[in-house]
């Protein structure tokens, strides 16, 4: 799609707020689609992050559902009740929810860093039958 200035002001809001949980970011790059166009959908729109950190890339990939990838032939075949989820519709609940994920990512990302992540032990064998 092309840029708009209000896609871009909101993707610049949403990764200024990435470095409150995580200050050591070294890169970010934010992709957006709308790869599939259909009349009766509108446009659908894939935001795609991906987040430079020390040792690691973190990729969050936010994508229309299954269904929307499907051609006009597999339709049919798909149950009438599922529906697109609408939040792919609008480009900015797209862009919060992507960014939402990758908020995720990078908390987790951080707690592991910290050593807050709990880990399982593995039971020792005893040798016992």
């Amino acid at each position: 799609m092309q840029p708009s200035e209000a896609v871009t002001a909101r993707i610049h809001e949403e990764a200024a707020k990435l470095e409150e949980f995580f200050p050591r970011i070294t890169s970010c790059r934010v992709v957006v689609e709308a790869p599939h166009r259909h009349h009766k959908f509108g446009e659908l729109f894939h935001v795609r992050i991906e987040i430079g950190v020390p040792g690691r890339e973190i990729v969050v990939s936010h994508e229309p559902s299954a269904r929307a990838a499907l051609s006009l032939e597999d339709e049919a075949a798909v149950k009438k009740h599922i529906e697109i989820h609408p939040d792919h519709k609008d480009v900015f609940v797209a862009i919060r929810d992507a960014f939402g994920s990758a908020r995720r990512q990078l908390q987790d990302y951080a707690k592991r860093l910290r050593g807050e992540v709990k880990t399982h032990e593995r039971a020792h064998d005893t040798g016992a039958p």
